[in-house]
């Protein structure tokens, strides 16, 4: 009797062993989970990903937002660098394009004219910002540009085109570029610089066979005393220019005139202040 128990006890066991085995079994049959298990799962998963849509499409939107911004021009002011206001370049362009709107072209303008001239015929426009005279040396005919104060001075100087100045009537037109503007190391810095700039007159269109010495000599004897002076040239050019400074500013003045004056086979095409 207890052999039987014992022998039923055993089966049981091992039936027990086989049922726990059989779930390790690779030839087991699948366990398929319910199909509200498998919603749920969706519903999480998707609940992850809208989350991370919204998150990406926050910070697209706000960059958009930025870059909207900017396009429009709603940038934030400049910034400073070392106590210095950085400019944007689109404030750049815009005060560019003011510049040529206040600008006009002048052409045909007689070499012998002096810029200083060329400002007085325009004054009855209104107040002129700059004035810049161009042109080869060996040309009869230079070309300028003149920057007023408001758009109404550049409209008002398009009324003097054919006007004479000189030996020929000019052409004035609306600028398709602004005046360049000049280097401030290149200034005076000083006092006595300054001084030493209207006591100083540049000369052109000297003849390369005129030494330094003549030209020092002519204008010693019509102007007055000359404190320095610098003649520069080179073989390639048919003339040369000079620096010349006086002792005194009256001299400096007087050298002025001297503009169209037949220095050894050449005339002075120009001669005026630095």
């Amino acid at each position: 009797m207890m052999l039987m128990k014992l022998q039923s006890d055993v089966r049981r066991s091992k039936n027990r062993n086989q049922e726990m085995l059989s779930e390790f079994n690779p030839m087991a049959q699948e366990i398929v989970a319910p199909p509200s298990w498998n919603m749920r799962r969706k519903r999480n998963v998707g609940g992850n990903v809208a989350a991370a849509n919204a998150i990406h499409s926050n910070a697209f939107a706000k960059n958009n937002i930025g870059r909207r911004e900017r396009k429009n021009g709603y940038e934030q002011p400049p910034v400073e660098v070392h106590g210095k206001k950085r400019m944007s370049s689109r404030t750049k362009v815009a005060q560019r394009q003011d510049s040529i709107r206040r600008t006009v072209y002048v052409s045909d303008i007689d070499h012998h004219i002096t810029e200083e001239e060329l400002a007085a015929l325009f004054l009855g426009c209104g107040q002129v910002v700059d004035c810049r005279v161009c042109g080869d040396p060996r040309s009869i005919l230079h070309f300028a540009f003149v920057e007023f104060t408001d758009e109404n001075g550049a409209r008002a100087a398009l009324t003097l085109s054919g006007t004479m100045l000189g030996y020929y009537p000019i052409k004035v037109s609306p600028s398709k570029t602004a005046i360049a503007p000049v280097n401030p190391t290149f200034l005076p810095q000083t006092s006595d610089e300054r001084e030493a700039c209207e006591r100083t007159v540049y000369v052109t269109s000297i003849h390369k066979k005129v030494s330094q010495e003549d030209v020092l000599r002519f204008f010693e004897t019509v102007c007055g005393k000359v404190y320095r002076i610098k003649q520069l040239g080179d073989k390639q050019h048919s003339s040369h220019i000079a620096f010349v400074e006086f002792a005194l500013a009256e001299s400096a003045t007087a050298a002025l005139n001297c503009s169209g004056v037949v220095l050894g086979s050449l005339p002075i095409r120009s001669v005026f202040h630095i």
